[in-house]
């Protein structure tokens, strides 16, 4: 086992120590990718691609189907896999005997309540309590080692390449939704296992919606598009948002990038182990709000990313959440008006004991 894993492990075994957990079953893709590198993703009810069970002391075990047999095999080697046929219970129930597990957690934001359900009352007729969990797994996963630093710079890096290749293509006349296309054929084609999350193509009027879906309206010269895109390498997530003009920018759109670069800019310099996510926020949404544009800025700063583009930290109002080395977190201010077009820029970040390391290196679409 790798000595990431060990420690994850060892982590994750600790706290189920203080919680008085013999446990946890594990049903979450991006949690059983973290503590084992198995890679499937058909989850259906908790019971398809497999879970984890991942004992106080003992195992580890990876339950599956005789689908995922080999790849389980030679994806998750330091786990003992356990081929159930007939359902889960059939083989999880003999597993908690053997282990003498009186009481174990299990992931409940990744099964379905009738799923949920079904464990609970399988479990107790063996005299076993199943109890809903969330959060164990995923409150390692904030803090990122080395390894999944130079995932996550990989993935930025490629990001960035295909970004500069869309923009070698891109011209007025193209509908966002064939922008929205090319962009997800170049991550492919350069590499990227597929988008982190769907990508956002918004022109004009369009861009005042943050999460817009691409429509067939044509990009025309002159106005402001907002770029939003990310992918997949190495299992790893990056999202980066641009917003460009093709031609001439007017004053008025000018000014208002220039008015998020410099709010991202502020909150890319509250950044630093130790600070409240919440402080990261407020100097970005005050530089937005005396600008007179506080109404126009509505969701968070920022958010963690990694095996997951949207995970814990939350850089938002209500967050007192203190930053942590190594953390990896978005920066993303926006303006955003009704009717007439909107502004998002958004970069990566790790956050250091001094600050942190903008993980983005494009800067040319800010020279306006």
């Amino acid at each position: 086992m790798t000595p990431a894993r060990e420690k994850r492990l060892a982590a994750l075994r600790r706290a189920l120590a203080r919680r008085g957990f013999d446990g946890l079953l594990v049903a979450g893709y991006a949690n059983r990718r973290y503590l084992s590198g198995f890679r499937a993703r058909d989850m259906g009810l908790g019971e398809s691609a497999g879970l984890l069970f991942i004992p106080r002391r003992g195992g580890p075990f990876l339950l599956t189907d005789s689908r995922y047999e080999l790849a389980a095999g030679e994806e998750a080697p330091d786990f003992e896999v356990l081929i159930y046929r007939s359902g889960l219970l059939k083989i999880l129930r003999p597993l908690l005997r053997d282990l003498g597990v009186r009481r174990f957690a299990f992931e409940s934001a990744w099964l379905s309540h009738a799923a949920a359900l079904r464990l609970i009352e399988g479990c107790a007729a063996e005299g076993v309590r199943a109890e809903a969990a969330s959060g164990l797994v995923e409150r390692l996963r904030r803090v990122k080692d080395e390894s999944e630093l130079a995932a996550i710079r990989r993935s930025v890096r490629l990001n960035e390449e295909v970004f500069a290749a869309f923009m070698e293509r891109f011209e007025p006349g193209m509908t966002e939704r064939a922008a929205a296309r090319m962009i997800e054929n170049l991550m492919i084609g350069m590499g990227a296992e597929c988008p982190s999350f769907p990508t956002i193509v918004a022109a004009g009027e369009n861009g005042a919606k943050p999460h817009a879906e691409p429509s067939e309206r044509r990009i025309e010269r002159g106005e402001p598009v907002v770029i939003d895109m990310g992918l997949v390498l190495g299992g790893y997530c990056s999202d980066m948002t641009r917003t460009v003009v093709l031609g001439r920018v007017n004053p008025e759109m000018r000014e208002h990038i220039r008015l998020v670069r410099r709010a991202q800019k502020a909150a890319i310099a509250a950044v630093c182990a130790g600070v409240e996510a919440c402080a990261v926020d407020r100097a970005a949404r005050r530089i937005i709000r005396d600008a007179g544009h506080g109404d126009h800025f509505g969701h968070a700063t920022g958010h963690g990313v990694g095996l997951d583009v949207h995970e814990a930290p939350s850089l938002n109002s209500r967050s007192h959440l203190r930053l942590r080395r190594n953390m990896v977190v978005t920066v993303e201010p926006g303006v955003y008006i009704p009717g007439r077009a909107g502004v998002r820029l958004e970069n990566m970040v790790v956050v250091t004991e001094k600050g942190c390391e903008v993980l983005n290196r494009d800067t040319t679409f800010l020279d306006l």
